[in-house]
């Protein structure tokens, strides 16, 4: 193939790149006004402003309001579930959940906006994400249920009912991103601490691991 037969190639390649990273700006300022003051309290226009972008192109992208707080939900239930999909059915059963704690903490580390606003859609009832929820979350979740399952019945964990752990683990991993200013007055550090952040593993790992281990 020569070279004027490669031409049309590129530029596509470049303008998705170019919607890509607006597409990526709008959602990551809409992301920090959302979880500061929810969908009523938050403006298009400083959501604009903060992306660099008219609103008219804001909206282009995500045509009202409502449609871009669902795509910034959706982007981050993708990046929260993300560890929960790691888990597989071939992993050594405590080391597979060692793992999972990790990863999950390193989501509230890296990503505390997103947990709360993940926090906030949860406590009013999710309106907008129901769907999502009664969806692929739900078979996520039931897929890596059976997994956790099929362990204890292997007599690889101790006998704890699949979904209940999992939501002890959701629970304990996003405190430190949900509650991270109580976290932060009552020890004086935060996850992006690196001592304090490994211990925080450690110790979350220890007390689980000793709860669903075999005796």
């Amino acid at each position: 193939m020569n070279s004027t037969d490669k031409q049309p190639v590129k530029a596509p390649t470049r303008r998705s790149r170019a919607v890509a990273a607006k597409r990526s700006a709008i959602l990551a300022a809409a992301l920090e006004y959302f979880s500061q003051f929810g969908i009523h309290g938050t403006s298009l226009d400083k959501v604009a402003e903060r992306a660099d972008v008219s609103k008219t192109n804001l909206l282009y992208y995500f045509p009202s309001k409502e449609e871009l707080y669902i795509a910034v939900l959706k982007d981050l239930l993708d990046v929260w579930l993300a560890p929960l999909r790691a888990l597989r059915a071939d992993q050594h059963p405590l080391e597979a959940i060692r793992h999972y704690i990790r990863l999950k903490l390193e989501v509230s580390r890296d990503y505390p906006q997103a947990s709360r606003l993940f926090c906030m859609e949860m406590l009013q009832g999710a309106p907008l994400l129901k769907a999502e929820l009664a969806g692929d979350l739900r078979h996520l979740v039931e897929d890596k249920a059976a997994i956790i399952e099929q362990w204890v019945r292997e007599g690889k964990l101790a006998e704890v009912q699949p979904h209940h752990l999992i939501f002890m683990l959701w629970a304990t991993t996003q405190h430190y991103a949900d509650f991270a200013t109580q976290v932060e007055a009552v020890t004086g550090r935060t996850l992006s601490d690196e001592a304090f952040f490994n211990q925080t593993v450690e110790n979350v790992q220890k007390m689980v691991i000793e709860g669903i281990r075999v005796r």
